[in-house]
């Protein structure tokens, strides 16, 4: 089993943070004009205020000013799934076991529907179409419109759903096992393909597909660090650089491949070495990869400054392969979140922060990216 993570412990005790301290822009505005160019019908939210539970808002700077909600979440509330679709300013969100829906670029939302989960992710599709699934458990569903078809899943233990932008109806899962799965019916029927990730035994915590090819996906194991499939699985190249000592073991938690660059992949892991019960280290990472998932570098250590647990987020820009958005948040002592945004080009990492007890989603614009949709926590009523 992996070591317990911390995210409902404060390492700092006694410290709080009250106000932003960074304030980074997203992207460049002519990154923004050319994703505007290629998602034509979306706009940017046209509201100061979101109605709605107070599971979803937005920001337009990086986490220093959210837009208010009317309504507020109650403990015990996750957001775990949060998709920005192809049909125009229409997003989908998953709170607790609702299904939510806004068709005014996230100013408005309503719930639509009842899952059989209460703990469901979101994979977007093409022609507004989208996959809702349970992360460790065997719930998968399809989601067309405002209509929510239960599907057969092919494993008891998802750890990952990839889509296919070229055909609607393919989709492909991941057991956790490093079983792949596949479906040309939109997810009617499956069939395993390839071969397991890391042989027989092998624990996966995830595996990232590639929203820009289905074949390429990056396997996040127990011990066994990483390894990646060019060939939807039919081979699976080990990855190197997740331990400091050769020949050392780690877990991969979490990974994500760039939108902006598939070959650039972040990832979200812990050098077994490192976190020996002799050390007195917990070795846990924040790690980049510029060839795909073959070969990994630390970027971000676990310190008091940029806070990591097993669960972190991670989530890569989607306009610029230099940026990746992670988070740390906490109902304890009121803490509150830390959102982080980390740039390759500097090795730099901005932070801002606010009151709320997580961000379990983000979601970008896709005609302006530098509007990002957050899914919110609410674990404990504050006083």
């Amino acid at each position: 089993m992996s070591a317990p993570h911390k995210g409902e412990i404060v390492k700092r005790m006694g410290w709080a943070v009250t106000a932003a301290v960074t304030t980074i822009v997203l992207a460049q505005s002519s990154l923004a004009a050319q994703a505007a160019d290629s998602t034509s019908g979306w706009r940017a939210p046209s509201c100061t205020k979101v109605t709605g539970d107070g599971a979803v808002t937005f920001t337009t700077d990086d986490g220093a000013t959210l837009a208010p909600t009317t309504g507020t979440l109650k403990s015990v509330s996750y957001t775990h799934g949060l998709v920005a679709l192809d049909t125009p300013n229409t997003l989908l969100a998953t709170h607790n076991d609702e299904l939510q829906r806004s068709t005014d670029a996230g100013c408005t939302w309503t719930k639509v529907a009842t899952l059989g989960s209460g703990s469901t992710w979101l994979t977007a599709a093409t022609g507004g179409r989208a996959f809702a699934w349970e992360k460790n458990g065997g719930y998968l569903a399809r989601v067309d419109g405002r209509t929510v078809t239960k599907l057969p899943s092919p494993t008891g233990d998802i750890v990952g759903v990839g889509t296919d932008k070229a055909r609607r109806d393919h989709v492909r899962v991941a057991g956790s096992d490093g079983q792949l799965y596949d479906s040309t019916d939109a997810g009617a029927t499956w069939k395993p393909i390839g071969k397991l990730a890391f042989g027989e035994g092998g624990n996966l915590y995830t595996v990232s597909f590639d929203p820009a090819d289905l074949d390429h996906a990056v396997a996040g194991g127990m011990t066994t660090g990483g390894a990646v499939t060019t060939d939807g699985g039919v081979t699976w190249t080990p990855a190197t650089g997740l331990s400091a000592t050769a020949g050392g073991k780690a877990n991969l938690f979490a990974a994500s491949v760039s939108p902006a660059d598939r070959n650039v992949v972040y990832a979200l892991g812990i050098d077994l070495v490192e976190a020996a019960p002799s050390s007195g280290a917990e070795g846990r990472h924040l790690y980049r990869s510029t060839d795909g998932g073959r070969t990994y570098t630390r970027i971000v250590d676990d310190t008091p400054d940029t806070e990591l647990t097993n669960s972190t987020l991670l989530v890569p820009s989607p306009v610029d392969a230099n940026v990746l958005y992670f988070e740390y948040g906490t109902y304890f002592q009121a803490y509150g979140t830390d959102l982080y945004r980390y740039d390759a080009r500097t090795g730099k990492v901005g932070k801002t922060h606010n009151a709320h007890d997580g961000i379990s989603a983000i979601a970008f614009n896709p005609a302006r990216p530098s509007v990002m949709y957050l899914g919110l926590e609410e674990v404990q009523i504050h006083r």
